[in-house]
């Protein structure tokens, strides 16, 4: 038998020196690219999200055109601009407009105010308050803003924070979906490319099954949070046509906006309610219908998403939805596919865990039986 006499390799210093570099260099190069693209995380995220979700979309579009991708994705990006960009702005436009003017009117001293109804004082737990703030209003509005100012600019400043949040998130929208467009025109290389990048950490059978779960995942909670949204839009849509709403429409998109911004349809609904209540149009009886209708119509979204929720993924509803509201409650809007994504991917990979256990477990005690 002959012996091994190959000395070992021993890790001097100079290995050391040029590990430790390598490793230096390594964690610098990464920490200065997540610092070079830290400001365009949400962008990139939320053109992600979009891309996988309006996919199939673009699929069937594309299809039609015969298969030019990247006119099926202007397509549907122009759609999107369409729908979302252009009442948007007629928003923006119609809120801009009706500021300068309350602000001309409280400068010259034309601004007034129709007296109320009787029917306001009529109206529960705020009507007798309700009542006497308008009329004070009503007979002396510029006394009523020097007497009520400090509470008026506090209202007014918490409005226009919340105008230009919004607007703001909505511009981040309409960007991210143009660069979803983008993504989408080269889908198919795209998915190759991520389906190799997940397979080199997970391994290359995981690798597959990871990226379908990750894609459905994504589609669930956006049809859970888009799909909801437009849902609900067509709800009180039809609900502010039906009451004879001025601008039905354009409150119907409001309310589609804010669904999309996981803000909540009440903001639109209780303000629509109020103004039945005050115009004093319609009968008490149908007053109560359609508050009853607009009001459970702006809630429909606590129960259309659970049942939207995790429709066509290996996980179970539960987690998708505890995943989605962690997520939104840590990281806002993305959060909502973040959290869902990285919850149902870590319970598959436990789930796989806890199976390969199970399995090898009954292996043992078959193998044991077999020699006993």
């Amino acid at each position: 038998m002959q012996e091994n006499n190959t000395p070992p390799q021993k890790f001097t210093n100079q290995g050391f020196a040029d590990s430790a570099v390598r490793l230096g260099l390594g964690v610098l190069l990464v920490v200065m690219c997540a610092r070079v693209i830290q400001p365009f995380v949400n962008l990139a995220m939320w053109s992600v999200v979009l891309a996988i979700a309006l996919y199939p979309v673009h699929k069937m579009i594309a299809a039609r055109m015969g298969g030019r991708q990247g006119r099926a994705a202007s397509v549907l990006v122009l759609a999107g601009l369409l729908l979302i960009g252009v009442p948007t702005v007629l928003l923006g436009t119609s809120f801009a407009n009706g500021v300068h003017s309350t602000y001309q009117g409280l400068e010259t001293g034309t601004l007034s105010l129709p007296p109320p109804k009787a029917s306001v004082a009529e109206l529960p737990v705020v009507g007798d308050k309700l009542y006497n703030a308008w009329s004070a209003a009503a007979s002396n509005l510029p006394q009523f803003v020097l007497d009520n100012k400090e509470a008026l600019r506090s209202v007014s400043k918490r409005g226009l924070a919340a105008a230009a949040s919004t607007a703001g998130s909505v511009m981040l929208f309409l960007a991210s979906l143009i660069i979803a467009g983008i993504i989408m025109a080269y889908g198919e290389s795209g998915s190759a490319a991520m389906r190799d990048i997940i397979g080199r950490f997970a391994g290359e059978d995981r690798g597959t099954s990871l990226q379908a779960l990750i894609t459905a995942t994504v589609r669930s909670v956006a049809t859970g949070v888009i799909g909801v949204a437009f849902i609900q839009a067509l709800i009180l849509g039809v609900g502010f046509l039906w009451a004879g709403i001025p601008v039905a429409g354009l409150l119907a998109i409001a309310v589609m906006v804010l669904g999309i911004l996981q803000a909540p349809a009440l903001l639109v609904t209780i303000p629509v309610i109020a103004y039945l209540w005050m115009s004093g149009d319609a009968s008490t009886t149908m007053n109560i219908v359609y508050t009853i209708y607009l009001f459970v119509g702006g809630l429909a979204d606590n129960v259309l998403k659970p049942l939207l929720l995790g429709r066509g993924v290996d996980a179970p509803m539960p987690v998708i939805l505890l995943g989605a509201l962690g997520g939104m409650v840590s990281g806002g809007i993305v959060g909502l596919f973040i959290g869902a994504v990285v919850l149902a991917v870590g319970y598959q990979i436990f789930m796989d865990w806890v199976a390969k256990g199970a399995v090898a477990t009954a292996v043992a005690a078959e193998s044991q039986s077999e020699q006993g």
